[in-house]
């Protein structure tokens, strides 16, 4: 069954294998992605990147697609998650909506249940003021009077209106209150959603005479609005924001997610700007990878949202370089999440809003494009304007510098890293070993910090770190085989084992023992976890022979529908993989030939054991000539050389494919 955050079990078992038998791949991507069938699978285009010769495959047999363009992979319920920007949970409710499956429940505590109860109020109660300030807005003569000409004077087109659900709330006491109470609508829920507010003791409207903008989620749900002042007011402020409560969270949000995440998608750019009519703005000119973060400094998580769809953030600012300063010290952070971050200073007196209208969009994306600027070398340039000839300040730039250039720490990056100590050298004046060697003190620092924590959480050393002996083996077996050796395969012998016990496990194996294939895998002489290196071929075995020793052998679909999204995708991946090159590995390192294919599984199976055994044994010939190369005492020297006979001789039975024959 599933686990929500909340660490309770909610969607019941019962419930996702209704889902799950229910599922068609085809139908479910058909739904989002024009599909023509081409022998026994189906073809189009790609919805996760822009292409016009179609490279995106959906294989009904094997429930998975396949885009051989930009890689993209997985199931169903992955494919779900991906194009709408779900979770799990979300996934599993939409399919279970689609196949008309009631969702069971187990039993939650009490306080959950309250809260989602609650949640569930305040969503529905947003639903119905979104619908009432849209009416308002196109029906009533106030809403098209004010309202409408409002946003028809920002130039916004009845098609952009209703497609940000935009609505007016009339400039009266309490019709909106009256009309939500007299539906049977919750005071106290209103109030906490800030639709509604007391006033001398009695319920009022909170954004009467204002315009109001929906804030979407991911899945296009209602958390809150905006709501702006349409006549000039010294006492009440311009913006008025839904109060943070259970489904509200400020920090967590930016607006225009749900209408910019495919754009974002394709695009794999997302432009960030500051207020709403921005977003409406250069959705309606064509620009649609953008969201607003509504005035506020960017939060971790704000900029995590954003890496769900894409590494590159691009930040259009209307306000000059020193108006911006205060805006770049935030936006380290941008830095340690592993996004690319470049700035955009628009003209003077320009905003998104107005510059897009007076260009349109096309020389509005030039613009953008031609005047990115990175955004440490950025900060590095105003910076240096503000501290001018002053040594202390210089000083202290040099260090903040040094500082987010250490936050560049992931290993694909190495390269950018080291481009910025060098750029950022040369416009410092200073000498680039020493920037080296302070970026590299305030990485120090922060792995002393971080090992500390550790340390602190995990008293005790992880179980599979390496010892001494174990790393002297690895660097002795590359000597002996090279860097393409036993010890650092390409992983596909041990994927085919997992793909063999996918798809042939509950087969028979020898009609004698009437057991099955995955019986003879989990009775080796050996057990996986010493003939296995991956981790990630570890993890699913070790789930699989979990569901084994129950007494029953998993089925395919268990896998790959998997909550954990990473490991249904590794299944979809050593599924779809059509060729585990065994017979190149064993003809040329042992000189032994295989069969492949459904109708020779017993072979595949025996073949791909033998060869994990084999590595295995040659492995154990390697750390006995190791341990023999340091003994001194006959004994044990004889022990050794009994050993190492004993194993050659095991390795020449492999080699030579003795017992590898089962029906004769």
């Amino acid at each position: 069954m599933f686990v929500d955050v909340f660490g309770k079990n909610v969607i019941s078992q019962n419930t996702i294998q209704q889902i799950l038998s229910r599922i068609d791949i085809v139908e479910i991507v058909g739904s989002f992605v024009k599909l023509k069938k081409r022998g026994a699978n189906y073809l189009g285009n790609c919805p996760f990147h822009n292409e016009k010769t179609p490279s995106f495959t959906v294989s009904p047999s094997k429930e998975i697609y396949k885009c051989f363009g930009c890689g993209a992979s997985g199931n169903a319920i992955s494919f779900v998650m991906e194009h709408e920007k779900y979770s799990y949970v979300e996934a599993l409710r939409w399919l279970a909506q689609k196949y008309q499956i009631d969702v069971e429940e187990t039993e939650v505590s009490p306080e959950l249940r309250q809260y989602q109860q609650l949640a569930d109020s305040l969503y529905i109660i947003n639903g119905f003021a979104k619908e009432y300030f849209t009416d308002t807005l196109f029906h009533s003569e106030e809403g098209q009077n004010v309202g409408l000409s409002y946003f028809e004077e920002r130039g916004f087109t009845e098609e952009t209106i209703r497609k940000f659900q935009l609505g007016y709330c009339l400039n009266t006491r309490d019709s909106f209150v009256k009309t939500a109470t007299a539906k049977g609508y919750n005071l106290e829920y209103l109030q906490k959603t800030g639709l509604v507010t007391i006033r001398n003791e009695q319920p009022a409207d909170n954004y009467r005479g204002r315009v109001i903008f929906p804030i979407h989620n991911q899945s296009g749900k209602v958390l809150g609005f905006g709501a702006r002042i349409l006549v000039k007011s010294d006492k009440a402020p311009k913006y008025i924001n839904s109060p943070e409560n259970e489904i509200y969270v400020k920090s967590r949000v930016l607006y225009g997610t749900y209408f910019a995440r495919h754009a974002i998608d394709k695009l794999n750019e997302c432009l960030l700007v500051e207020g709403y009519t921005d977003v409406i703005s250069l959705h309606q000119a064509g620009v649609e990878n953008v969201v607003a973060s509504s005035g506020t400094s960017l939060t971790q998580d704000q900029l995590r949202l954003i890496k769900k769809y894409t590494n590159n953030l691009t930040i259009i600012y209307d306000g000059d370089a020193a108006g911006v300063k205060a805006a770049l010290r935030g936006l380290d952070m941008a830095i340690e999440e592993g996004l690319n971050v470049k700035l955009v200073l628009l003209p003077e007196k320009e905003d998104p809003d107005s510059y897009v209208q007076r260009i349109g969009a096309t020389a509005f994306r030039e613009f953008i494009e031609e005047n990115k600027k990175d955004f440490v070398l950025f900060k590095l340039e105003i910076s240096l304007r503000d501290a001018g000839n002053d040594s202390v300040k210089k000083s202290q730039l040099v260090n903040e510098i040094a500082e987010t250039i250490s936050k560049i720490d992931k290993a694909e990056d190495f390269t950018r890293q080291q481009d910025y100590i060098r750029q950022c050298s040369q416009l410092l004046k200073i000498d680039e070993q020493g920037l080296i060697t302070l970026v590299n003190k305030y990485i120090r620092e922060r792995l002393v910090k971080r090992e500390q924590q550790y340390n602190k959480n995990n008293p005790a050393p992880p179980d599979d770190a390496l010892s001494d002996e174990a790393i002297a083996a690895m660097e002795a077996a590359e000597a002996a085989y090279g860097s393409d050796n036993l010890f650092n395969p390409d992983e596909k012998q041990e994927r085919e084992l997992v793909k063999i016990l996918l798809r042939f496990g509950d087969r028979p194996f020898s009609e004698e023992a009437q057991n099955t294939v995955a019986d003879y895998v989990f009775h080796l002489p050996y057990d996986f976890e010493s003939l296995v290196d991956s981790e990630l071929v570890k993890r699913i075995l070790r789930e699989y022979k979990r569901i084994y020793d129950e007494g029953t052998i998993p089925d395919k679909k268990q896998f790959l529908y998997h909550e954990d999204q990473d490991l249904a995708k590794s299944i979809a991946l050593i599924i779809e993989d059509k060729e585990a090159d065994l017979s190149v590995n064993w003809k040329e390192r042992f000189e032994i030939d295989t069969v492949y294919g459904d109708v020779a599984y017993l072979k595949d199976t025996i073949s791909t054991s033998n060869y994990l055994i084999l590595r295995k044994i040659k492995k154990m010939i390697i750390e006995n000539q190791q341990e023999a190369a340091t003994l001194s005492d006959i004994e044990e020297l004889k022990r050794c050389m009994e050993l190492h006979q004993h194993l050659k001789q095991l390795e020449k039975e492999l080699t030579q494919g003795l017992g590898t024959v089962i029906f004769k």
